[in-house]
């Protein structure tokens, strides 16, 4: 079974992602969503509460972990994967890649988290990928709890894209990186910001591909454990909240039932 978990509800774009990948597969999905965003938290508490994400779906059942939230990738990946004796996957990594691939200039915009930008971590990896890569980095804030809330084609969101995207734009970036797994639900509206030039890059295809690599190439995790079609998928939040169910179903494309989990 695959374990994933996010701040809240941005990580089943991962899920989606899985579920197309993998589709015969089990998973098991946590989003955190009352304690959503982990992008204005300390380091410390990251690391906290993503080690109890961890352990939540271990005792699930979960094999194999996916750290969905850009976040937590940043501060936690090296206390979950130090922890635990399984394989870890982040999402920084895999999409820093993939941005590299895409870019014709080696001009590279990243929006995030406050927490995610002051990391420095999509940077650095682009940088030991292309050293000579031109990074431009800006937070923006308040597009998590955009996406919590649903308002994913009110006027205002536009405005704040805009707004957000504008520093990006005068950088001239031919590729930017939405360091945020909740940011693809608003892929449309950032698209039309930054314009049409501009490869996007969402981590959540990338993360997918290695994670169906890393079970083809282990003999025993070649094959799921049930010879059913589709695999199970078991949603968990840590606050239940009505927008969170359609929302889901628009990530999603199906209804799906969510059940809560006392952390």
């Amino acid at each position: 079974m695959i374990g994933v978990f996010d701040s809240g509800i941005g990580g089943l774009t991962v899920v989606r992602a899985l579920l197309e990948k993998l589709p015969r597969r089990d998973i098991i999905y946590l989003g955190d969503t009352a304690r959503t965003p982990y992008g204005n938290k300390s380091a410390d508490t990251i690391i906290k509460y993503s080690l109890k994400n961890t352990q939540f779906l271990l005792d699930k059942g979960a094999r194999l972990i996916v750290i969905a939230c850009n976040t937590a990738s940043s501060y936690a990946f090296g206390a979950v994967n130090d922890s635990y004796d399984l394989p870890v996957f982040e999402v920084i990594g895999p999409g820093a890649r993939q941005a590299v691939e895409r870019s014709r200039n080696m001009r590279i915009g990243v929006i995030g988290t406050r927490a995610t930008i002051a990391s420095g971590g999509y940077e650095r990896a682009i940088k030991q990928l292309k050293p000579e890569a031109s990074v431009t980095v800006s937070p923006c804030p308040l597009l998590v709890p955009i996406v919590e809330e649903g308002w994913i084609s009110k006027p205002e969101t536009a405005m704040i894209v805009r707004k957000y995207m504008h520093p990006l734009k005068t950088r001239q970036i031919d590729t930017l990186i939405l360091g945020c797994t909740h940011y693809p639900v608003l892929r449309k509206v950032i698209q039309r910001k930054i314009g049409k030039r501009v490869a996007l890059v969402d981590s959540a295809d990338a993360i997918a591909s290695e994670v169906k690599g890393h079970l083809e190439a282990d003999p025993i995790e070649a094959r799921p454990t049930a010879d059913a079609e589709r695999g199970q998928l078991k949603i968990f939040v840590t606050d239940t909240a009505d927008q969170f169910q359609k929302t889901a179903h628009l990530i999603l494309g199906r209804s799906v039932a969510i059940e809560h989990a006392d952390l």
